[in-house]
């Protein structure tokens, strides 16, 4: 399961409550540019509309510059596959809770593109730093405890 792109700022941006996987509608250089590794899903969202599910914001340059359509638009929104009842469940949590959906990572099963999207409540400053503290006091004891075992 080769990993295509991650999104590591979001797990600090935003607490994850749920993850779902979703499969993209690509043209077929798109594909390409993917499985090369040349997408960016930083900043990206996904959005509701119509009962369809969208992402928005994500960028995929084209495979072969000179061979692309002259209309290919790079931030082009991309129509997500999801079930009908699971796009339910999540526009029902995002009009109760104010809860967004980001994109977590692009990877690929079986030779298809798949995301996982994650159902997400965005931190406040203090929540951040709290975190970084955490991460840092593990770092410590892991480093003790590596100089004590030895």
């Amino acid at each position: 399961m080769p990993t295509y792109s991650k999104n590591k700022k979001a797990y600090h941006e935003y607490k994850i409550l749920e993850e779902f996987e979703a499969g993209i509608v690509l043209l077929g250089h798109e594909v390409k540019a993917i499985k090369n590794g040349r997408i960016s899903i930083k900043g990206s969202y996904a959005r509701i509309q119509n009962g369809e599910i969208f992402l928005v914001g994500a960028t995929i340059p084209p495979y072969q510059p000179f061979n692309t359509p002259a209309d290919y638009n790079e931030q082009r929104k991309r129509k997500l596959l999801l079930k009908k009842k699971q796009i339910q469940y999540l526009s029902s949590k995002i009009e109760k809770k104010g809860l967004t959906i980001v994109p977590l990572k692009v990877y690929s099963i079986k030779g298809k593109v798949k995301i996982k999207i994650g159902l997400a409540k965005g931190r406040k400053k203090y929540d951040k730093r709290q975190k970084i503290k955490e991460k840092a006091a593990k770092r410590e004891m892991k480093r003790k405890l590596k100089k004590f075992n030895q």
